[in-house]
């Protein structure tokens, strides 16, 4: 049985998984902080991270609820770099995720006000 989110292309998925193993293993402090109030089901759902989702990697996603949480560093300021997220945040859409997205200064910032959000989001989104 195939679930909805194993769509990676087969081709790209060894250099993929690598690459997400990797990120896995040498998380940004942002990631790491996040990946403490998210673990465990401590929002009263699973979250992965970096997880495989087509071509692209989610930093953070609850399969169930279909939500993906993007933590964004400064290189995502750049312009080719916010046309790229557009793209990805497009195709995902399309696949039914919602994505929402914080930067690093947020997480740091006010950790509280992110894990709200996130809460929110897990029960507003459905793709018609």
């Amino acid at each position: 049985m195939a679930y909805e989110y194993q769509t990676a292309d087969p081709v790209l998925y060894p250099l993929l998984l690598e690459f997400a193993q990797h990120n896995r293993n040498n998380p940004t402090e942002a990631e790491s902080l996040l990946w403490e109030y998210l673990r465990g089901r401590a929002l009263g759902v699973t979250f992965k991270r970096q997880h495989i989702i087509g071509e692209y990697i989610a930093d953070f996603v609850c399969l169930p609820h279909k939500l993906i949480v993007e933590l964004d560093g400064r290189h995502h300021q750049l312009p080719q770099q916010q046309a790229n997220d557009a793209q990805r945040t497009e195709w995902l859409e399309s696949k039914g995720y919602r994505v929402i997205r914080f930067t690093n200064e947020e997480v740091f910032g006010n950790i509280n006000k992110v894990l709200e959000t996130i809460e929110e989001n897990l029960y507003v989104w459905t793709k018609v």
